[in-house]
């Protein structure tokens, strides 16, 4: 009997100790340090009773659990690659990468099961309807319609959820092989196209410079001689305007030397020596003139122009 009672006293002090380990660690575990941009959604007896955000806190043993535990710092969720048909039944194969965070922690928890995976499917179903309505070339140029179009639908629904939708950004569309390949020479060949017409404006371009370079230069030698012309004519129109503005005074100064005293008799004596020198070069041999009769009488001639002999 006394092993007995020993074995029996043995086993009781063992059930008393796990329920005291027991009652201890759930004492330890009541205790909640909750981190900065977190959130604990605590039971009471299965059912919802508390929010507890950064800091310390301390819970009822066995009555109290915390259910759920929530990041509040915004998160990035990868959308695994899905095929898209286009409006022109091309398949493409699409993936991309969502940004969200948990605004209510309560919708998070009870509002649906799991809110990342919900995401991810709503997202991949959305841009599925979009890329349905756009054809192939526009499905690379409207990743901003898309992008918009996914974050307006995973918002209202974020709205229900607890959480909100930041942005959507498409990370890949890949298009098959054989579209792939025939994009490509659809670039290469536009690219050639913009080479040869970028080759025909340069040419053209500087045709056009040659061509107005010569048309300059034929104008500049044609204003350049006319320029030189009229310069000459100028300079012939100066060079007559000052002759005969130089014949003006010499006739002026000469009629003004003959009507003084003494200076028809100057004159006349002036030409009669001229007279005089013109008539010896007559008297050379072998000359033959047919001269008026007249042409020795210097008296006749002088009185013919008006000058007069003083001393008469």
């Amino acid at each position: 009997m006394s092993i007995n009672g020993v074995d029996t006293d043995f086993a009781v002090m063992i059930i008393w100790g796990a329920i005291f380990a027991i009652f201890v660690l759930k004492l330890f575990q009541s205790i909640r340090l909750v981190p900065t941009k977190s959130a604990y959604i605590v039971e009471r007896l299965g059912k919802y009773h508390s929010t507890l955000d950064a800091g310390f806190h301390a819970l009822i043993p066995f009555i109290d659990k915390v259910a759920y535990i929530h990041d509040l710092k915004e998160e990035t969720i990868d959308v695994p690659p899905q095929e898209c048909f286009s409006s022109d039944e091309v398949n493409v194969e699409v993936d991309g990468v969502i940004y969200i965070s948990v605004t209510d922690p309560v919708k998070a928890s009870y509002g649906i099961t799991d809110y990342r995976y919900a995401a991810i499917q709503l997202a991949q179903t959305t841009t599925r309807s979009v890329i349905g309505t756009l054809d192939l070339d526009r499905t690379f140029e409207e990743r901003d319609l898309i992008s918009a179009k996914v974050v307006e639908v995973l918002d209202e629904a974020g709205s229900m959820w607890g959480m909100r939708v930041h942005r959507y950004e498409i990370k890949n569309i890949t298009p098959p092989e054989t579209v792939k390949n025939a994009m490509e020479m659809q670039v290469n060949a536009e690219r050639e196209r913009r080479a040869l017409l970028a080759k025909s404006e340069g040419d053209k371009q500087s045709k056009i410079n040659r061509s107005e370079g010569v048309m300059a230069e034929t104008i500049n030698r044609s204003e350049g001689e006319m320029q030189r012309r009229i310069n000459e004519a100028e300079g012939k129109a100066q060079e007559i305007l000052t002759l005969a503005k130089a014949t003006s005074e010499s006739i002026e100064r000469l009629a003004v030397v003959i009507s003084a005293e003494g200076g028809q008799s100057a004159l006349r004596m002036q030409l009669g020596e001229q007279y005089m020198r013109q008539l010896d070069g007559l008297s050379k041999q072998d000359s033959r003139i047919v001269l008026p009769g007249n042409l020795v009488n210097f008296e006749y001639w002088m009185d013919s122009i008006g000058l007069k002999d003083d001393k008469k």
